[in-house]
């Protein structure tokens, strides 16, 4: 096989499996998430080389095509890959076609799907602080006649709040695009998952404020139970036109 040539999925994957200096493939995006594919779908797949290691493989960087898309890096690229970063969640999603290193490819994937402890809570709190922000502008705004401003304001404060949600559970945040793959998957403790998305979608559509003080009074009890009391109550007297009236 050339490099002008546009090998298969299936083609590429027996070529790498055959090479010694591949020690592992990672399937990621819609592949890799059961009952998501379409015909549009294309695999994206991770090629991951021992350290230090040569391939003739090398000559597939940054091969994209409708149907394959390639990353090919050594072993330390893979592991700080995502860490932090937007490709976490599809690393943490991701399924495993070869790992030739007894767990190792597994064990990378599984770290990256869990947030450590301090770090999540750091996050946590940035998230609250956000969202509370946000639904604070947004109510304001909505009070004060400024519907546009009031509705962009509520959608910002979902996507903080998701954020914020998956950061308390020591998780990364799904791409919007699986978030009801996720949740319906891997639910978020303690929230119900259908009222959760109902909200989601209700705030963001239409900026209701009584929606958003309802959803802000479980966020509010939730992250109390986190221990986020310090950034809650830096809001002060505001507090009152975010929560129920």
């Amino acid at each position: 096989m050339t490099a002008q040539e546009q090998p298969t999925y299936d083609a590429f994957v027996e070529l790498a499996v055959a090479d010694p200096a591949v020690v592992g493939l990672v399937l990621k995006g819609s592949r890799a998430h059961e009952g998501m594919t379409t015909e549009h779908s294309d695999h994206d797949l991770y090629v991951i080389l021992a350290d230090g290691a040569t391939t003739a493989l090398s000559r597939f960087t940054g091969h994209r095509t409708p149907e394959l898309d390639l990353v090919i890096l050594s072993l330390d690229e893979f592991r700080a890959a995502g860490m932090p970063g937007f490709e976490r969640y599809a690393l943490a999603r991701a399924r495993i076609v070869l790992d030739r290193l007894d767990g190792v490819i597994a064990q990378i994937l599984a770290n990256k799907a869990r947030l450590a402890a301090d770090a999540a809570f750091h996050e946590a709190d940035a998230w609250l602080d956000a969202y509370s922000n946000s639904l604070y502008r947004s109510v304001k705004n909505a009070r004060d006649g400024y519907a546009l401003a009031a509705r962009l304001g509520a959608a910002d404060s979902i996507s903080f709040l998701l954020e914020l949600l998956f950061a308390l559970d020591r998780r990364p945040r799904p791409y919007n695009k699986y978030l009801e793959w996720e949740l319906a998957r891997y639910p978020l403790p303690g929230w119900d998952t259908k009222l959760l998305l109902d909200a989601a979608n209700r705030i963001s559509a239409t900026g209701d404020v009584s929606a958003q003080r309802r959803l802000f009074a479980q966020v509010e009890a939730t992250a109390r139970r986190a221990g986020h009391d310090a950034v809650l109550d830096a809001w002060g007297e505001d507090l009152r036109l975010m929560r129920p009236q």
